[in-house]
C-alpha cells in the first residue's frame, strides 16, 4: 500500500480516550502535593496534537461528558488544530490520572480515576463510523481503548472492520498498560485479534512481550555512540521479521528503544522493519529530560506523518520519528508542541541549544 498517494490529501482520525492530567508542582511527591497543575491528554490525542502541528488535518474521535469539563477539553483540542466532529458526549465524568514526576534516581509514578468514565462506558454503536471515515485516509487507535473494558475492546473492532472496509490505513499502537487491563482477560487475548487489521505497528520491547510474547533483546547504549547497539542490530532485525509474520497485513514495523539512566537521562534510539527492509537510527543522549510522558506517542505522530510527507524514503521518516520524540522529552505536557522545522533542524544535527532570534 502506497502511504504517501492513499493519504497525503486526506486527513488521520485517532481514536481513544482524552483525560485530565494533574501534576504535582515542583517534582513533589503525592503526600506533599497541596495543589496540582491541570492539563488534558492522552495517547491518541497526544498522536493527534503532533499530526496537527506538523500540517496534518487531523481528527480525534472519543467521548466526553456534556459538562463545563467536557467542553473546555473540546476548546483546547480545536485551539490546537484538531478536528473534533466526531467527538460524541454522553456518561457522567471525565477521566482523570494523577502524575508524580520522579526526578534523578526515583521514578515517575502515575494513578488512573478513569473507571467508569465516558469513553470507559463506551459502546459499539455509539459513533457513526462511516460519517467519522468520510475523506479519510488513515486511522490510528492503541491498545489503551482496549483495555478500559470488553465493550471497549468491541468498539474497537467495529471501528477497525469499518475502516478495512473503506480501504484506510490502519495503524496500531500497543500501548500495554497493566494498570489497566483489570477485566478477566489478557492483553495478548484482546489485542491479537485486533492488530491483525493494522498496516503499521508500533511498540516498545516489553510491549511485543506482553502481546506476542517475543522475547526483548534489551537496549543499553549509555552513550550516543555506544557499539553495543549497533552489534546488536541483527537481533533486533530478527524481532521485527518475527512481528511481521505474526501479523501478515503489516508492512511497517515500528521498535522503539529506551534505556533510562535516571529518571532525567534517557537514551533513544529506533528501528523500523518497512515494506521488508530494515532500517535504524542513531542514538540521541537526552541529558536533562523535562517530560518524558507522551515521548512514545512523539515517535508514532512522527513516523506517519513521516511515511506522509516522505513517500519512499522510510530512513527519513523514521529519523523524523526519533527527533520528533527526541524534543517531546524537553517540552512539558502530553502533547509535542514542535514544529516540522525544529525536528527536521534536529535531524540535521542542529543540538547547540542556542536562542533562535
Amino acid at each position: 500500500m502506497n502511504m504517501g498517494s492513499n493519504c497525503q490529501r486526506k486527513k488521520v482520525v485517532t481514536f481513544g480516550e482524552v483525560m485530565m492530567r494533574l501534576t504535582t508542582k515542583g517534582f513533589r511527591r503525592f503526600a506533599q502535593a497541596d495543589e496540582y497543575v491541570s492539563t488534558f491528554g492522552g495517547s491518541e490525542a497526544n498522536v493527534a496534537v503532533s499530526l496537527a502541528n506538523f500540517g496534518v488535518p487531523t481528527e480525534l474521535v472519543t467521548r466526553l461528558p456534556d459538562n463545563a469539563l467536557g467542553h473546555a477539553c473540546v476548546a483546547s483540542l480545536r485551539a490546537l488544530g484538531l478536528g473534533t466532529e466526531g467527538i460524541v458526549y454522553g456518561g457522567r465524568r471525565m477521566g482523570l490520572y494523577f502524575l508524580e514526576q520522579g526526578a534523578a534516581f526515583r521514578n515517575s509514578n502515575v494513578v488512573y480515576d478513569r473507571a467508569d468514565s465516558s469513553f470507559a462506558t463506551l459502546r459499539p454503536g455509539m459513533i457513526d463510523w462511516e460519517t467519522v471515515f468520510k475523506d479519510v485516509g488513515w486511522f490510528h487507535w492503541s491498545g489503551i481503548a482496549a483495555a478500559l473494558s470488553p465493550e471497549g475492546a468491541e468498539a474497537c473492532r467495529e471501528a477497525l472492520e469499518k475502516a478495512h472496509r473503506m480501504g484506510l490505513i490502519i495503524s496500531c499502537d500497543l500501548n500495554y498498560r497493566k494498570k489497566l487491563w483489570n477485566y478477566g482477560r489478557t492483553a495478548a487475548e484482546v489485542m491479537m485479534p485486533l492488530v491483525q487489521y493494522s498496516d503499521v505497528i508500533f511498540g516498545a520491547e516489553p510491549e511485543y512481550k506482553e502481546i506476542m510474547g517475543i522475547q526483548p533483546i534489551g537496549f543499553k547504549a549509555t552513550t550516543a555512540a555506544d557499539a553495543s547497539f549497533t552489534a546488536d542490530l541483527p537481533r533486533f532485525e530478527a524481532f521485527t521479521r518475527e512481528v511481521a509474520e505474526r501479523v501478515p497485513r503489516c508492512k511497517h514495523v515500528f521498535l522503539e528503544l529506551r534505556h533510562s539512566m535516571t529518571s532525567n537521562h534517557n537514551l533513544l534510539a529506533a528501528v523500523l522493519l518497512a515494506n521488508g527492509v530494515f532500517h535504524h537510527t542513531g542514538i540521541y543522549d537526552i541529558t536533562h529530560e523535562v517530560d518524558r510522558v507522551g515521548a512514545g506517542d512523539a515517535f508514532v505522530g512522527g513516523l506517519i506523518y513521516g511515511l506522509l510527507a516522505y513517500p519512499g524514503d522510510a530512513q527519513r521518516a523514521l529519523d523524523f520519528a526519533l527527533a520528533a520524540s527526541t524534543l517531546k522529552n524537553t517540552v512539558y505536557g502530553d502533547f509535542n508542541l514542535v514544529t516540522v522545522d525544529e525536528v527536521e533542524s534536529l535531524m540535521q544535527g542542529n543540538t547547540s541549544g542556542r536562542v533562535s532570534r
